[in-house]
């Protein structure tokens, strides 16, 4: 059985991301996600940064 993400999901208004992470989606799969919008899958890798649509989180590429 696997443990539970300790993360919730939309607590932060910016998160820091690296290449080994994508492809990113909001979500992540670190986060609890019963609680959260649908999951959505962000192009960040073009401009370094992503808004999420739903919650607004923003995502900063930093690698």
């Amino acid at each position: 059985m696997t443990t539970a993400p300790s993360q919730p999901a939309n607590t932060e208004r910016r998160y820091e991301v690296v290449r080994s992470q994508l492809p990113l989606s909001c979500p992540t799969p670190e986060m609890a996600v019963w609680n959260s919008h649908p999951r959505v899958y962000l192009p960040i890798e073009a401009t370094g940064s992503a808004k999420c649509p739903y919650c607004g989180a923003l995502f900063v590429l930093t690698d």
